[in-house]
């Protein structure tokens, strides 16, 4: 008689109200950590206008600083994600919140271009691991029906970080130097390194965990578990070739955005370090929305019939026709509209981030997603390292964004081009056993 019962009430859990949300707490951190991640690598695009009067700072010099970001982020993701998947992501997260906060604060001690670049190069290596770590924790709390959501969710962090920057750095920067600008948020991290020691562990560990929410994490893990694949045999896979290309493709501009933009509205518009906060603010916030939003957005696709991967495909080429019209940049003149199409260019990003994040646990297993993950995240990483030597040289000489702009509105369907094409309907790998 207690049997019947508890088995409509597991039932009654799996449907929803009842299930528990441990799972969402844990993804409430992931969000804290990326929030931190993004906060530490704004501080210098913020500061370009006062780092190139107090240390004479070209624009050439400029992005030989965030290529030497971009190129350790390349090479630490390819090491990130391994290192994720072999020591877990409860010590591997805490390793990689270290280095790359002690690499933040270390900015610090930076006089000339050089120096800017090796602090720049050793942040780049320690942030490389902030998604490796934080998609593999999704994939082994999350089943694949919620994970696009909780992508979105802690992805949005990279907003509020990036939100938060320009109201710190300027006020801490006025007050009191460029320098303690770079010391601000230590703290932060220090304080989410405890929390995620004492509160992590993977799910069948988890001492607070119900066996229904476990259960309802688990329910696709037998078609997810797999053994370690070597990375020569994970290249073999287009699936792998899909992620990297599109990252490829996609990732440089959020980083022209993040890298560029305190700039393009100083130059353009004439805004000093007083004025910048309020036009970066409301864009990070549309792009907080934009996160958000594009990982719930395959939901409505897939009440109107679609499965999983085609309520995904279609969410992505929304994201993609969103930001086409950021060209319009290079024929507009007003402050406001600029604000307006680069909000909306860069919520769409975030929700075509979300659910390209999420196709490597889509077509992988759980153990292969820190590796796959990591491949992408380097091609992104090696593109963004490309626009940005040629916005160096492209701003020196003519002053103008017009073809990074271009760029810009045409990358994210060229790449969902050639994710249908080299992974149509984000086919899954099945390895031998």
């Amino acid at each position: 008689m207690n049997q019947p019962r508890k088995d409509e009430m597991d039932l009654e859990q799996t449907s929803g109200s009842r299930l528990g949300h441990v799972r969402w707490t844990i993804c409430a951190m992931l969000f804290a950590a990326t929030s931190i991640n993004y906060m530490d690598r704004q501080v210098i695009s913020i500061l370009k206008p006062t780092l190139e009067q107090s240390i004479g700072m070209t624009e050439v010099g400029y992005s030989y600083v965030v290529d030497a970001f971009q190129v350790a982020y390349a090479i630490g993701l390819l090491a990130a994600g391994r290192f994720v998947d072999k020591v877990g992501a409860r010590i591997g997260y805490m390793v990689i919140m270290a280095v790359w906060s002690i690499s933040a604060m270390g900015h610090a001690l930076a006089t000339t271009v050089l120096e800017f670049g090796i602090a720049r190069f050793s942040l780049g290596l320690g942030e490389s691991g902030n998604f490796p770590a934080a998609l593999k924790t999704v994939a082994e709390w999350f089943p694949q029906s919620e994970r696009s959501l909780a992508t979105g969710i802690f992805n949005s962090g990279a907003n509020l970080g990036a939100i938060l920057a320009p109201l710190i750095v300027p006020w801490v920067t006025i007050r009191y130097g460029w320098h303690a600008a770079f010391l601000a948020t230590g703290g932060f991290s220090a304080l989410w390194i405890l929390l995620w020691f004492s509160k992590y562990r993977k799910p069948a560990d988890h001492p607070t965990l119900t066996n229904t929410e476990l259960r309802h994490i688990y329910q696709d893990a037998a078609e997810q578990m797999s053994g370690t694949t070597p990375w020569a045999r994970l290249l073999g896979y287009r699936q792998t070739w899909a992620f990297a290309l599109a990252k490829f493709l996609t990732d440089p501009v959020w980083w022209f955005f993040l890298f560029w933009l305190p700039d393009y509205f100083n130059k353009t518009y004439q805004l000093d370090l007083r004025h910048l906060g309020l036009p970066l603010i409301i864009v990070y916030s549309a792009s907080t929305v934009g996160s958000i939003g594009g990982g719930w957005l395959p939901a409505p696709f897939r009440r109107v019939g679609m499965n999983a991967t085609r309520a995904r495909l279609a969410a992505m080429l929304f994201c993609a026709c969103a930001v086409v019209p950021v060209f319009l940049l290079n024929y507009l003149h007003s402050e406001w509209s600029a604000i307006a199409l680069l909000s909306l260019a860069a919520a769409a990003h975030q929700g075509w981030s979300a659910n390209l994040f999420t196709t490597p646990s889509d077509m992988f297993p759980r153990s292969m997603v820190g590796s796959v993950t990591g491949i992408g995240g380097m091609a992104g990483a090696a593109g963004g390292a490309l626009l940005s030597t040629y916005a160096g040289r492209i701003l020196q000489l003519t002053h103008s964004y017009a073809s990074l702009f271009v760029f810009a509105a045409s990358a994210y369907l060229l790449a969902l081009a050639i994710l249908y094409l080299l992974a149509p309907g984000l086919k899954k790998v099945h390895f031998a056993a």
